[in-house]
């Protein structure tokens, strides 16, 4: 089974705190669109209050060299307003929504409750198979959360339950605030992925120095193969907390799969270019 790998630009860049220029997030973007990603989350159509720095993602867009590239675009939404914004985009392949299992992480989040929110995944879905995209599904705090709300693992089964209802085919568990261990995640793939052999599971890890490697072997191990990241581990989600957990560094994911002797096809030499680039982005 092929192994993909999502490059997250827009988590890395969102909760910059300086406005990252229009030009150099394209010339970023375009470089990391030479590696061969199987896709690049690259943007969000979303309030401008909510999320400054996503206030010029058409813009950033209009301008990407889509022509020699094999990655695919993925562009977060927020409510159906914003997807309705992404779905007039053709080369925008996935409309990603964070839908969460703590009631308030999503209003904190989306300023919707989760009744609300499913809702307008429902609403979300149909703007997809409309205009041909496909919906990722972003199960939020889906290995626990820090404001008290019940959390278990019936809770995650429950809402992967409701998406299959509606259609959804891709789940990427987001590790939002960077709890997870092994244990966890090895727990949640190892029900979910048999129990929804037709859903594809992603996992969106966020993570510290420390405890990278466990957890992508707890992931891997359990046959998840599509794996989020960002340069660096740049970002985080602004809407968690105070102090960012760091993404998933790309390039533990990328040698951790290389020393597994998994065939990522990605082109070294311009994901190192991105790297040095990303020195310049995030300063």
């Amino acid at each position: 089974m092929t192994v993909k790998i999502i490059e997250c630009p827009r988590d890395a860049m969102q909760g910059f705190m300086h406005f990252i220029p229009t030009e150099t997030k394209i010339s970023y973007i375009n470089q990391l669109l030479k590696v061969g990603f199987d896709t690049i989350d690259f943007g969000s159509f979303v309030s401008p209050k909510a999320i400054p720095q996503m206030q010029d993602t058409a813009e950033v867009f209009n301008a990407l060299d889509l022509s020699t590239t094999s990655s695919k675009l993925l562009a977060i939404i927020a409510n159906s307003r914003g997807a309705q914004q992404a779905v007039q985009f053709e080369q925008i392949a996935y409309l990603g929504f964070p839908f969460s299992v703590s009631e308030t992480f999503q209003l904190r989040n989306t300023n919707s409750t989760i009744s609300a929110s499913l809702d307008s995944v429902k609403q979300i879905q149909d703007l997809c198979t409309k205009h041909n995209k496909k919906l990722v599904l972003y199960l939020s705090m889906a290995f626990g959360n820090p404001y008290g709300d019940v959390w278990n693992v019936e809770i995650v089964e429950h809402w992967t339950a409701e998406m299959d209802k509606l259609g959804v085919k891709i789940i990427s568990l987001s590790d939002t605030i960077g709890v997870a261990d092994s244990g966890s995640i090895s727990y949640l793939f190892n029900g979910l992925i048999p129990a929804f052999p037709h859903i594809e599971f992603g996992a969106h890890l966020h993570t510290q120095p420390h405890n990278w490697k466990e957890k992508i072997h707890a992931a891997y191990g359990s046959g998840c193969r599509r794996f989020d990241g960002a340069v660096k581990g740049f970002g985080g989600c602004p809407m968690a907390a105070d102090e960012l957990t760091g993404n998933m560094p790309t390039e533990h994911i990328i040698s951790y799969l290389q020393e597994h002797g998994v065939n990522i096809n990605i082109d070294m030499e311009a994901f190192h270019l991105a790297v040095n680039r990303s020195l310049q982005v995030f300063v």
